[in-house]
This record gives structure tokens, C-alpha cells and sequence, in this order.
């Protein structure tokens, strides 16, 4: 259950009463709704360390990083190179806020297992503070389907219930992307959410219907386009570690760099690249089709060579580009290709220009 959530009163909105049909058109932690099929893991989850643009969450040697609902420090402590929730302290969020991210964690429900049911090692991570991914000891443990661990709580059961035995460390990998609002407040994306659990797909990039609450089915608002990541206190001792996030980009995708228009070379100054040139067993044969060079860079692979000058090219659909170098008829000696970092030279055959 989540009534603990920020101390907030129960309350029913957006869709009139807690019977009411969400968008699945189950109702909320309905216990009729079929359980996700079991599908074991190969092992328990090994530490993945962070990539070099990740933002070190917690590495097991203190929690500066977090923060209680308040803004003081956090109220968990660490033990064993773990973050232990500590019950009756309180949810603990990251400092740092996020929109679009991935987030890797790896979490242990406690053991021996105490309760059943939902409270059974629970515990949720919170993206936006709003949009929980479920933590619970699933382990031969029943409940309602949209809120067993790896659930999108109360929206979406996981594809399949991935969990090992409590005490095991297990790993999550959240890939998030916020909701979009428009200049006036109207959603016009909502929030979506793939997870991973011991390396098994269980949430395939599904759309919330708002954010994620006990007995609720609470409408977007608009908001700040970024906010913490919060780790649930329910009651029960769970442990995470090795916590890291990367942002992923919001914006739109750079714009490519055009291919260059080139210059108009007379018939004299296309005629005389015309050739084969080797490095090697690499052989870039360039022919002529009308005012056009076209380039055989191997066994058929041909590119069009835009002139930028009489001795320099591009080349038409790779970020490349060849340079002539003239020799004593005029006539290329070499070629040298440069395509970022690497360069090289082609020297001309003996049969060019006859």
C-alpha cells in the first residue's frame, strides 16, 4: 500500500471513486486481474558499474547525494555498503532533479521475509517524486497484479513477475521520459517508462495515465519539467546500492551537416582525376558520367565526388573527403582520403590518363 505517500489524506480523483475503471479498464489493484507469468532469472544481480556520463546516485559510502521530504539530510543509514530505509524516517529524495533519464539501481527486500502481501519488503523508487516503479518481495508472495515489484503502481503489472528470493540482490533499469505540457498547461505527452528487472524486459515502454498513487487515479497537472527521484519508506528495512542516473537528452536531434553544394569543374579538370589509385589492397577507382565523378571505392560501392575545388572533394552520402595531389603532367600523383581521425594515401597506377 501507499498511503504513507508524503503524509497525504486519501483522496479519489479523476475518475470519481476508488471502483471506478481506469484507463485498462481494470480497476485499480482489482484482485481478479491475472498475475504476470513467472520467469526466473540467471543469477542475482553483480554490480554494474556507472558509465563515465553517469551521475553517481550512491556508491555505498554515504548518502550526501539525498534528501529528506523537508530538504535536511536524509534519515536512512548505511550498513554493509548499503542504503538501508529506516522505518518511520521518511521517503529520501536525490538533490538533484531530473526529466528524461536512466536510472540504474540494484535493491534487496529483507530477510527473513516478515507479512505478506503488500507488506512484504515494500518499498517503490518514484520518478519525478510522482511515477513509481513497484519494490516488493515478490518471491512466492501474493498480491494484486499492479503492484507486485516491477509494477507501474497501480497502472501496469509487469510482463512477467522476474523477482528472486528475498535477501537477493536484484537490479532495476528504468529508461523515463517525462510528460509534456504545452505554453498552456495542456498535456500533450504523457509520461512513459521501460524497466528492466534482473535483466529481464518487464514495463515496454508504457504510457501512465498520471501520476502513480494508492487507491487513485489522479489527473496530470503541469509542473516543473524536472524533479527528484525518491526512494520509498513503507515500514521495511529494504537495501539498495550502486544507484546512478544519466540524463538523456530532451531537446531535438542536431540538425546534419548539409552536403555541400561543390563547384563546377570544367571538362579538362574532371577528365584528369579519372583513374585508379591504390593503398594496398584498397583501390578507389573514379570514373566519369557527364559532369559528374563517380568514385568506386570497392566491388561496386560507389559514391558521387562533389567538387569544393580542381583538387578537392567530398564525398556524396559519407563524411569524407579526398584531396588531389597533382603531379608533373597535372595529372593526380596521389589521393589522400580523410574521414575524422584517419587518413591515407593512394598512390596512382600506371595507367592513368591513357
Amino acid at each position: 500500500m501507499k498511503q504513507m505517500m508524503f503524509g497525504a489524506a486519501l483522496t479519489i480523483a479523476a475518475f470519481g471513486s476508488a471502483a471506478a475503471q481506469t484507463p485498462s479498464g481494470w480497476r485499480a489493484h482489482d484482485l481478479s486481474r491475472p498475475r504476470p507469468p513467472v520467469v526466473a532469472p540467471g543469477a542475482a544481480a553483480e554490480p554494474v558499474p556507472a558509465p563515465s556520463d553517469a551521475i553517481v546516485l550512491f556508491d555505498g559510502t554515504g548518502v550526501s547525494a539525498w534528501r529528506n521530504h523537508d530538504g535536511g539530510p536524509a534519515g536512512w543509514v548505511v550498513r554493509d555498503g548499503a542504503m538501508e530505509a529506516v522505518p518511520g524516517t521518511g521517503f529520501v529524495y536525490t538533490r538533484q532533479a531530473f526529466g528524461d533519464v536512466q536510472v540504474h539501481l540494484e535493491w534487496a527486500a529483507p530477510m527473513p521475509p516478515k507479512d505478506t502481501g503488500q507488506g512484504r519488503g515494500n518499498s517503490g523508487v518514484f520518478l519525478m517524486e510522482e511515477y513509481e516503479l513497484q519494490v516488493l518481495d515478490s518471491w512466492h508472495n501474493d498480491t494484486y497484479a499492479d503492484g507486485q515489484a516491477g509494477a507501474a503502481y497501480g497502472q501496469y503489472p509487469p510482463m512477467v513477475n522476474a523477482s528472486l528470493p528475498p535477501g537477493s540482490w536484484q537490479s532495476y533499469d528504468i529508461v523515463f521520459r517525462r510528460p509534456r505540457f504545452d505554453s498552456a498547461g495542456v498535456l500533450v505527452a504523457p509520461a512513459r517508462m521501460t524497466a528492466f528487472q534482473n535483466g529481464i524486459l518487464i514495463q515496454d515502454d508504457v504510457a501512465l495515465w498520471g501520476p502513480t498513487n494508492w487507491l487513485q487515479a489522479n489527473p496530470y497537472v503541469a509542473g516543473p519539467p524536472r524533479g527528484s527521484i525518491g526512494l520509498q519508506d513503507h515500514g521495511n528495512p529494504v537495501r539498495y546500492r550502486n544507484i546512478w542516473a544519466r540524463e538523456l537528452p530532451e531537446g531535438p536531434e542536431p540538425t546534419p551537416t548539409p552536403v555541400p553544394a561543390g563547384v563546377v569543374l570544367n571538362s579538362a579538370e574532371l577528365d584528369r582525376m579519372v583513374g585508379a589509385y591504390r593503398n594496398g589492397g584498397t583501390v578507389f577507382t573514379i570514373t566519369r558520367a557527364g559532369a559528374t565523378l563517380i568514385v568506386d571505392i570497392q566491388e561496386g560501392r560507389t559514391q558521387r565526388l562533389i567538387p569544393l575545388s580542381p583538387t578537392e572533394f567530398a564525398l556524396g552520402v559519407t563524411a569524407a573527403t579526398i584531396t588531389a595531389t597533382p603531379g608533373p603532367t597535372g595529372r593526380p600523383s596521389r589521393l589522400t582520403f580523410r574521414m575524422g581521425a584517419t587518413a591515407f594515401d593512394l598512390t596512382a597506377e600506371p595507367g592513368n590518363g591513357k
